[in-house]
């Protein structure tokens, strides 16, 4: 809004030229969704006890985890309340790229919600189906990737396939694309919710993956910098950066408040949409197959759930202690924190691997 409503006006107050510069208003975007989730962080959890919406604990899980049980879930509403508002104050809402995504992740968040009512409110052991909430969940990321390739003017690159340390694409993959994006985001939209079992762990690994992604972003957006990196330059993608800078300052702010012991849970409203937006952001500025090394420790949660159930079911063994893999490490003896930190520093030789891909051939 501040952009429509105050860059205009550059000629006559050439002080406001700052507005036409993304890392300007990225970093701005940051910060106002930061205090903002920051400040109003207090009130919202105290809010959440007063409505008895507390997180139910898995009865065959680690037993420190059972002092967590009634922890206030739904955090996710102050992450995507925070960032709404910084992406409308911040961002160029005649971008349609950042209408796609904001829209999708504001549905993916109110999907999660009504998971996460059942639970608390409603009193549903399990929430929602498995078969409702995947069929939604394709909806809204089938909605996404066709908005994304009917719209070949905003990303001339849309359906085009880049593998990490390529600087040509291997093939344009047409309609097929479609196909791909939506298996995609609904991957990381449910890894990231399996990966949301430790204080911090999910909201850590996000912030990691989406900052990489922002900087990404940014450098695809700039003509000069694309094409020494040897990148698509994709004109409109650094305007994504708002969109993600906000997302990471409300993941930051929340973060003070779920860090170990945990104050707030984000629940299905907030790991649905996070995860939604980093697939989504990472189509966006093709980076659909490097997204399979940055979010690596999200992709191992996911295959360590795979082939837990497909032992019990085939050899009625287990192959770890428990899964999510992280749990595993846990009954190993890990201290939670310990699990946490090592797991982000993980998250962090993968993001540099991901960055170093940029130049290579």
């Amino acid at each position: 809004m501040l952009y429509w409503l105050l860059f205009p006006l550059k000629a006559q107050i050439p002080a406001f030229r700052i507005f036409g510069y993304v890392t300007f208003r990225a970093v701005m975007a940051t910060l106002t969704a930061m205090i903002l989730a920051f400040f109003l962080g207090p009130k919202f959890i105290e809010f959440l006890k007063r409505l008895n919406l507390g997180e139910k604990i898995r009865h065959d899980g680690p037993k420190s985890h059972h002092t967590k049980a009634g922890t206030p879930t739904m955090g996710g509403l102050l992450i995507v309340s925070s960032m709404s508002i910084s992406v409308f104050l911040w961002g160029n809402l005649g971008n349609l790229n950042i209408w796609f995504i904001w829209i999708a992740t504001l549905c993916f968040s109110l999907l999660g919600f009504i998971d996460d009512y059942s639970k608390s409110v409603k009193k549903i052991s399990n929430g929602m189906s498995a078969r409702v909430k995947f069929f939604w969940q394709f909806v809204i990321s089938a909605s996404f990737a066709i908005l994304v390739y009917s719209f070949p003017k905003s990303n001339p690159h849309s359906t085009q396939l880049y593998l990490p340390f390529l600087k040509d694409p291997v093939f344009d993959m047409g309609i097929m694309a479609i196909f791909l994006w939506v298996f995609l985001i609904n991957g990381f939209s449910n890894a990231v919710n399996l990966t949301d079992g430790l204080d911090g762990l999910a909201a850590g690994l996000s912030l990691i993956v989406m900052t990489t992604i922002g900087i990404i972003s940014y450098l695809t957006g700039v003509g000069e910098i694309a094409k020494y990196l040897l990148i698509p330059f994709i004109p409109e993608s650094n305007e994504l950066t708002i969109f993600l800078g906000s997302l990471i300052g409300a993941g930051i702010g929340f973060l003070w408040y779920n860090s170990h012991p945990a104050q707030v849970f984000m629940g299905d409203t907030g790991s649905l949409a996070l995860g939604g937006a980093i697939g989504m952001s990472a189509i966006l500025i093709k980076r659909e197959i490097i997204l399979l090394i940055l979010g690596g420790i999200f992709v191992a949660e996911v295959v360590s759930v795979i082939l837990q159930v497909a032992s019990f079911k085939l050899r009625k063994k287990r192959i770890f202690k428990m899964a999510p893999l992280h749990h595993h490490f846990e009954l190993l003896g890990w201290h939670e924190n310990k699990v946490v930190v090592r797991f982000w520093i993980i998250g962090i030789l993968l993001a540099l691997i991901s960055l170093s891909s940029l130049k290579i051939l």
